[in-house]
């Protein structure tokens, strides 16, 4: 295009006319491709987007040049000169200049606002009457801060000491900020350009070659906008290049049309609707190309990103996306009402285009503020990301590609009739009899019915998505009250105690004058009310317990003031239930929501039952958020451990759910957990190493050995990590870069952060304990744990050694690691020695752990799990040499069925005391997930304790049993 353009122009047409007969040119080969030799649909938007790309540009350079030539370049006002300082000495640093903020201030004749709201509309006939006030007419704003990039060429800085040494004036910038379609790369054929203009500093030109005509940036700006319309907007004899659309800027067609930097992001702050969000999620600066090509533009991403995508899951956005579609369809319906045919608009009418981007769009805003990987402009992209994070089915996300295609494609079609922008269907059977055939149809009957399937899919995936009539109600009694109308909700909320259980009843009645309540949004109450309503009908059927009700109020209390989760429970009734029938399972489930309540999003999921988790998609999963949050410079140190966090919380909560659904065994949660805390334990390792200062190596050579619960794959919900770090590298730095960087990863595990810890860390289990080294070369590992040298392991050392396995580390280590644990726990013992030093090691932890009264402890009782896992540890390391499948880390149930059948134990004593063991240990999970002692009365697991008892006699019978429940 930019050769087409250079001859156009060559042929001595002036830049605005060459524009548009290029755009002439390029729209009958586009007709061609996409007609008569079926080329993507990308293909075609993306030429026609590069055709307004190269037309901005050639615009804004025509303007610039001219404007400049009448009032000199626009400055940024220029920083305070620096103070008058001594001369420093040799051994002091120079101090940089600062520039101030600017001071706040009311509005004046300057233009900066702080007036009275005036009423904007949503364009296209969209959302409420949107209030203004705070940036003025001139798009400057009181008290905003002016950001500036760093000066592109960079002069050397000015001696301190000078008097009044200032930084030079920089040039001030206005980035073209393309939206929707042109953001998205995505125009139609005969597409208007949605634009805004947001240059980045207040300030006044230079003035023309005689010092004269200085005006300032705001005015500068204006006339650059009326300038670029000029050259591409226009109609001339010649046509226009496109039609521009300025609507959607600050305060819409009675805003400014350039706004400062300052003043946008003062006005997304303060007066930012809803429905801004989901325009400026495709905003892209498209022009000057000089802009986009040194990156100065993006700055302006500083003040987009947090007002199109918040921290939280954000599903208020809901209702407005609601009201905004409502008003287009009655907009739609208004028009088609004298002019039956436009009923049928592919864009507009039911299951057109519109739907299936707001579609995508909800996902996406509801949550790329924690998922940055969803962000993107794209509609078939975001599809795939949002298939790919499991927010919609594959089949869902194929059906609305293959249906946005279809729709996109006779767009076109329709627009190329009469090259305007239409998304009717034409009613002249010629126009549709040339459609259908470009589409590859036989006829217009199949083209219609084809049409037809695919709006039909859009609009029902729609529908249940936004939510149909009555979604988002109580679904119980009362719903038809006026509390579906916006009525006195705090009444509401009285007057739906009488249909409440006692006790629920009163807590509800403490909130009618509970300060947080009565701090709510209106509409936010009305969510509050009809929660209480709903909740109370189910009480009612009998679909959930009085207890779980209780723990959600309470639940709900301490978050009042994030309002996005009464919208999350509103709008999802099936994750509404689900989360009453997880608070009345078990007590620690409601404390862990209270600490990470962003995780209840997690039940909204149809999977959420169905999978388990998966350690490669987990980990893939984070890889691809961290580079999205890369692609935007966000992926700074405290962003990175807040990413890992959430993962972590959202997946612990997945896997609590399932459990307490009874989806999973006690063994398969302990080992999904273990599974979890490997996947974090790798993703941590390399995050920090790459961030490491000093590493001296793409990859580190080191490896976690995993001890305790995490080496048995034993993990229960809140256990502690022990850990062993050791590397393998000759490199003479190698100590003091690989301690580096296990205090950094310890650092990244524990500390707390705004979304909490990952993990308690132990790493007493090193050589030498907590005296030792907190990472050891692999060789000095070895040798201690081998009894080489005078520094060697003890042996429950070795006990430990018995659960213990490689958690990272490369094939190498891994082998090695394998081979050291194998011959630690073969080496040849005397077994009855071996026996008094178990039987006194496990004498020392019941004084520990003392039980008193007559309750049986499923852990430290005598006929406990320490007695099992004591008998076991003790088989492994006396009994391995001569029976090597006992090596296995297999834990303790498949290791007592091992040993059983070598014949170390009677026929059935190692079955028994196998499930017995599975037993006790079920009954410690139960009593943990409900914050309750693991203790039961003994007649309730005699049989289990028994067995446990009997394993100990046979396997140690030399040692003294103590008394039942001793």
């Amino acid at each position: 295009m930019q050769v087409g353009l250079a001859r156009l122009c060559e042929r001595g047409l002036p830049m605005p006319a060459a524009l548009r007969v290029l755009r002439q040119l390029v729209l009958e080969r586009l007709v061609v491709l996409d007609c008569e030799q079926g080329a993507p649909l990308a293909t075609i938007t993306r030429a026609v987007t590069e055709l307004a790309e190269l037309a901005l540009d050639a615009a804004c350079t025509l303007a610039f040049a001219e404007l400049d030539e009448l009032y000199g370049a626009p400055l940024a006002e220029a920083p305070e000169p620096l103070p008058v300082r001594p001369r420093l000495g040799p051994a002091e640093t120079p101090l940089a200049g600062t520039v101030p903020a600017s001071e706040a201030g009311s509005a004046g004749a300057n233009g900066h606002s702080a007036g009275a709201p005036q009423a904007r509309p949503a364009p296209s006939g969209g959302s409420e009457p949107h209030e203004v006030g705070s940036v003025g007419a001139n798009g400057h704003s009181a008290g905003a801060p002016q950001a500036r990039p760093a000066p592109s060429g960079g002069s050397e800085p000015h001696e301190v000491g000078s008097v009044g040494a200032t930084v030079p004036p920089q040039r001030a910038q206005m980035w073209v900020v393309g939206m929707g379609k042109l953001g998205a790369r995505e125009l139609n054929v005969s597409s208007d350009i949605d634009l805004i203009y947001v240059y980045d500093a207040d300030g006044e030109t230079a003035g023309n070659a005689q010092g004269r005509n200085k005006i300032s940036n705001h005015e500068y700006f204006g006339k650059a906008v009326k300038h670029i319309y000029n050259t591409v907007g226009e109609t001339t004899e010649h046509g226009n290049v496109f039609r521009v659309d300025l609507a959607l800027r600050p305060n819409g067609n009675s805003g400014p049309s350039a706004v400062s930097l300052g003043a946008l992001e003062v006005y997304f702050l303060v007066q930012g609707r809803e429905w801004e969000r989901f325009a400026w999620l495709k905003s892209r600066v498209v022009a000057p190309a000089a802009c986009v090509q040194d990156k100065s533009a993006i700055m302006l991403r500083g003040a987009v990103l947090p007002f199109v995508f918040r921290k939280y899951l954000d599903y208020s956005v809901f209702e407005a996306l609601r009201t905004l579609h409502r008003q287009i369809r009655e907009h739609a319906s208004k028009r088609a009402a004298g002019n039956p045919g436009r009923a049928n608009d592919v864009k507009l009418s039911r299951g057109g285009i519109r739907e299936i981007e707001f579609t995508v769009q909800l996902l996406q805003v509801v949550r790329g503020g924690q998922f940055p990987e969803l962000r993107t402009r794209p509609t078939l992209d975001a599809l795939t990301r949002l298939c790919r994070a499991n927010l919609m089915p594959p089949a869902m996300a194929d059906a609305l590609a293959q249906a946005y295609d279809f729709l996109r494609r006779v767009e076109h079609r329709i627009q190329y009739l009469d090259d305007q922008q239409t998304h009717v269907l034409p009613t002249r059977d010629d126009d549709l009899n040339w459609i259908a055939a470009s589409m590859g149809c036989a006829h217009v009957c199949e083209f219609l019915h084809t049409l037809d399937a695919h709006r039909e899919v859009v609009a029902q995936e729609f529908d249940t998505l936004l939510g149909g009539p009555g979604n988002g109600g109580c679904n119980g009694k009362g719903c038809n009250g006026k509390n579906g109308n916006g009525g006195a909700p705090v009444d509401d909320l009285q007057s739906v105690l009488a249909q409440l259980p006692e006790a629920f009843a009163a807590k509800v009645g403490e909130w009618i004058h509970h300060p947080r309540v009565l701090a709510l949004r209106e509409d936010a109450r009305v969510r509050l009310v009809r929660l209480v309503q709903r909740t109370g009908a189910w009480l009612d059927e009998g679909r959930v317990s009085e207890l779980a009700a209780l723990r959600m109020a309470a639940w709900i209390e301490h978050l009042l003031r994030r309002e996005s989760y009464l919208a999350l429970l509103q709008e999802r009734p099936s994750v509404h239930e689900r989360l009453l029938r997880l608070l009345g399972a078990a007590k620690w489930p409601a404390h862990y929501l209270l600490k990470h309540p962003g995780v209840v999003d997690e039940l909204a999921s149809q999977q959420l039952l169905t999978d388990r988790f998966d350690p490669v998609q987990f980990e893939a999963e984070l890889q691809a958020r961290r580079a999205a949050l890369q692609s935007t410079g966000e992926d700074d140190e405290e962003e990175l451990l807040n990413l890992l966090r959430r993962a972590h919380h959202a997946e612990v909560f997945r896997t609590l759910a399932r459990d307490l659904e009874r989806v999973l065994s006690v063994e398969q949660v302990a080992d999904d957990l273990s599974a979890l805390a490997d996947a974090v334990l790798r993703t941590t390792a390399r995050w920090c190493w790459a961030r490491l200062k000093n590493r001296h190596r793409e990859e580190p050579a080191v490896a976690i050995i995993g001890y305790g619960k995490l080496g048995g794959k034993e993990l229960g919900y809140g256990s502690d990590l022990d850990i062993v770090f050791v590397y393998e590298d000759e490199h003479d730095n190698a100590p003091e870069v690989y301690a580096a960087f296990v205090r950094k990863m310890i650092n990244w595990l524990t500390v707390k952060t705004g979304e909490g810890d990952l993990f308690e860390i132990d790493t007493a289990l090193r050589p030498n304990g907590n005296s030792g080294l907190l990472v050891t070369s692999f060789t000095a590992y070895a040798n201690y744990q081998q009894q080489r040298g005078s520094n060697t392991a003890w042996t429950w050392e070795h006990q430990a050694m018995t659960r213990a396995r490689l958690v990272m580390g490369s094939l190498n280590l891994s082998t090695r690691f394998d081979a050291i644990r194998e011959a630690v726990i073969t080496a040849e013992r005397d077994p009855v020695a071996l026996a008094a030093e178990i039987v006194a090691m496990r004498e020392k932890v019941r004084a520990a752990h003392p039980v008193h009264g007559s309750q049986f402890d499923v852990k430290h009782s005598v006929g406990g799990m320490v007695d099992a896992e004591f008998v076991v540890q003790f088989l492994v390391l006396s009994q391995s040499r001569a029976h090597p499948e006992l090596c296995a880390n297999s834990g303790n149930i498949n290791l007592l069925e091992r040993a059983e059948r070598a014949g170390l134990l009677l026929p059935g004593m190692g079955t028994a005391a196998a499930r017995a063991y599975r037993t006790l240990r079920q009954i410690q999970h139960r009593a943990r997930l409900d914050e309750a002692p693991p203790r039961v009365e003994a007649a309730q697991v005699q049989e289990e304790a028994a067995a446990v008892r009997a394993l100990w006699q046979h396997v140690l019978g030399g040692a003294v049993i103590p008394a039942a429940n001793a």
